[in-house]
């Protein structure tokens, strides 16, 4: 082999090797530095969803607040652990004030989520930190969110960006998740996809 075509293997080696360690990056961001909100409604009917709603938007009001000046996830952790029973109180009220007797339990945990889209962005498929509120016996359908960075509201791209970057997000994953580089998004969710199976194998 001349020199010419092993200094051109060296340079792809380098290449693939750059570009799978910001892949891996990128997912280890995703993994450590969102916060789902999952709000699981009592059950699937009508009332019960639309319940779900009232609650979420209680949550959300009050995560607005309280979360709009926090730019780093574990001060955003800090916060939802020292608020927890204040944020299953407004469940709770929300709940009361519609004259339902189920319950909602509020918890920070470790979950697993296959992909989903939003608005203006889509999350891959992984396990993420998830601030989990179970109505009633939890037998309904889901709604998600992003609760850090604060992206439970419909956003423009432009408001999904300005997050992103507050949040710390690289500016290649946040390209990434609002559409572009399709290669990148696919890896990053196969690899959550993987994350999902090794944390139900546990």
């Amino acid at each position: 082999m001349g020199k010419s075509a092993k200094c051109l293997g060296v340079c792809l080696l380098l290449a693939v090797s750059v570009w799978t360690w910001g892949l891996l990056r990128d997912r280890q961001y995703l993994d450590q530095e969102l916060i789902r909100l999952h709000v699981v409604a009592n059950s699937d009917t009508e009332a019960d969803q639309s319940i779900k709603l009232q609650v979420r938007d209680a949550i959300v009001a009050s995560l607005s607040e309280g979360m709009a000046d926090i730019g780093d996830v574990q001060a955003a952790k800090a916060y939802l652990r020292e608020n927890l029973s204040k944020i299953e109180a407004i469940a709770n009220n929300t709940l009361q004030a519609a004259g339902v007797d189920s319950r909602a339990v509020v918890t920070l945990c470790r979950e697993t989520f296959d992909i989903r889209k939003y608005d203006t962005f889509t999350l891959p498929a992984g396990v993420y930190e998830s601030l989990r509120v179970v109505i009633g016996e939890g037998q309904g359908h889901n709604w998600w969110c992003v609760a850090f960075p604060t992206l439970c509201m419909s956003a423009t791209t432009e408001d999904f960006e300005a997050a992103a970057q507050t949040a710390g997000m690289d500016e290649n994953l946040s390209e990434t998740l609002t559409g572009g580089y399709q290669l990148r998004f696919f890896l990053l969710d196969a690899l959550g996809r993987v994350e999902n199976i090794c944390f139900h194998g546990k």
